[in-house]
C-alpha cells in the first residue's frame, strides 16, 4: 500500500504568485503544510563575478539589474561603498537629492508591493490604484535621470546630473497626491473583513526569532525590532531629515502590511524635508577620472525598500577593478524565513507569506 498521509507538490518555478522564477517545493497533508523546501538559483547571472571584471564605474549599472523594481538603493549602496575606499567626499547637495531619489524609490517599489501583494490574495482594485501612483514617481526619474527602470542615477562623488529645471516642484506635487491616496489604499484593504482573514495571525514571527533567522526591513520591524540603517547608520542625507520608524507588534502579514504602508508616509515626509530643504552647490565631489581606490577592503549598507542591502569590496590597489565584490541582499536573507513561516498553515496562506516578505528573484539568484 501507498502511503498517503503526505503529498509533496512542486509550486512553480512558473507560477504566477512566485514573484519570479521562484521553487517551493511542498509537503503537504491535505492542504495545510507540513514543510517545505525553497529552490532558487533560476535566474542565476554571475552578478558579482561579472563585477570582478567591470571596471569601478560601469558596476553601477549592473548593480540596477538586481533588484530591479529599487534599482535607485542599489546605486546608492554601491556607490557609496566605493567612496567610503576612497574617502571621498560628496557635496551636501548631492547628498540630499541621492536621499529624494531613494525615498521616491521606496515609495515607487512598496507600490508594486503593494499592489502585487493585494492582487495575489484576490484584491486587484488595488493593484490599478497602486501602479497608478507609481507612473507618476516613474515619469520624475525620467526626467531626472531618463529611465524608468534601471535608472544608472548615480555616480561614485555624487550625481551624473543636477536635477532638472521645475523638478523640486513636481516632487512636491507627486507627495501631495501621495497623501490623498494613501488613505484610498486603507479604504479599501486596512478595515476589509476578508482581508483581515487573509493576513492577521498568517506568518506570526516573533522579534528574536526575526533577529535570528536574518530578517531586516520591513519584516524585521514588523516583529517590533527597531532596526533601521537610516537611523542607526545614517548615509546621504538621513542625518538631518526628522523621521519615524514605524514597528508592529504582532510580527504577521497584516503587521507587515501596515509597517510598510506608514512607511510610505515617512518617505513622503523625508521627500518634503530634503526638497524643501535642497542646498545650493556642486554635485560630483572630487573624483579621479581613473578610479583606483588603495589596497583594503570595507562594507557598507544602506536602507533598500525590502531591507538591509550591503556591499563587501576588496580592492588590491592596482587593478581598476574590484578583487572581490559581494552582495548582502535583503530578499535573499528574508527569503530564509518562508519554510518557518508557512508550517502550519493552508497552501493558500503561502501565496499571502511570499508576498509579505516581498522579494525579487533578480536579488536573490544575481
Amino acid at each position: 500500500m501507498f502511503d498517503t498521509d503526505e503529498l509533496v507538490i512542486n509550486m512553480g518555478p512558473q507560477h504566477p504568485a512566485t514573484h519570479g522564477v521562484l521553487r517551493v517545493v511542498l509537503k503537504l497533508d491535505g492542504e495545510r503544510v507540513v514543510d517545505a523546501d525553497v529552490v532558487i538559483g533560476y535566474l542565476h547571472r554571475g552578478v558579482e563575478k561579472l563585477c570582478e571584471s567591470r571596471d569601478w564605474t560601469q558596476i553601477v549599472l549592473i548593480t540596477d539589474r538586481m533588484d530591479y523594481v529599487a534599482s535607485a538603493t542599489n546605486n546608492l549602496g554601491y556607490c557609496e561603498t566605493v567612496e567610503k575606499l576612497l574617502s571621498v567626499e560628496v557635496p551636501r547637495r548631492a547628498r540630499y537629492v541621492r536621499t529624494i531619489l531613494a525615498e521616491l524609490q521606496r515609495l515607487a517599489s512598496h507600490l508594486v508591493w503593494l499592489g502585487s501583494h493585494a492582487m495575489d490574495i484576490g484584491a486587484v482594485t488595488v493593484f490599478l490604484y497602486a501602479l497608478r501612483e507609481r507612473e507618476l514617481i516613474l515619469d520624475l526619474f525620467e526626467e531626472f535621470c531618463g529611465a524608468r527602470l534601471t535608472y544608472n542615477s548615480m555616480r561614485i562623488g555624487g550625481l551624473p546630473l543636477d536635477v532638472p529645471s521645475g523638478w523640486d516642484k513636481k516632487v512636491l506635487q507627486l507627495c501631495n497626491v501621495m497623501m490623498q491616496k494613501l488613505p484610498e489604499y486603507e479604504v479599501l484593504l486596512t478595515h476589509n473583513r476578508i482581508w483581515l482573514e487573509r493576513t492577521r495571525g498568517i506568518g506570526v514571527i516573533s522579534g528574536p526569532e526575526a533577529i535570528a533567522i536574518g530578517f531586516s526591513g520591513p519584516p524585521l520591524r514588523a516583529s517590533g525590532i527597531p532596526r533601521d540603517v537610516r537611523k542607526d547608520e545614517p548615509y546621504a542625507a538621513y542625518d538631518e531629515m526628522q523621521f519615524e520608524i514605524p514597528l508592529g507588534t504582532r510580527g504577521d502579514t497584516y503587521d507587515r502590511y501596515l509597517v510598510r504602508l506608514e512607511e510610505m508616509r515617512q518617505s513622503v515626509r523625508i521627500v518634503r524635508q530634503a526638497t524643501e530643504g535642497l542646498p545650493e552647490g556642486p554635485i560630483m565631489g572630487k573624483v579621479p577620472r581613473l578610479i583606483k581606490p588603495p589596497a583594503g577592503e570595507t562594507y557598507h549598507a544602506n536602507e533598500s525598500p525590502k531591507g538591509e542591502i550591503g556591499y563587501f569590496i576588496v580592492s588590491d590597489g592596482k587593478a581598476t577593478s574590484p578583487y572581490r565584490f559581494r552582495v548582502r541582499p535583503p530578499s535573499f536573507c528574508n527569503l530564509q524565513a518562508l519554510p518557518r513561516l508557512v508550517r502550519g498553515h493552508l497552501v493558500a496562506d503561502v501565496i499571502a507569506l511570499i508576498g509579505t516578505i516581498d522579494i525579487v528573484l533578480g536579488e536573490v539568484d544575481r
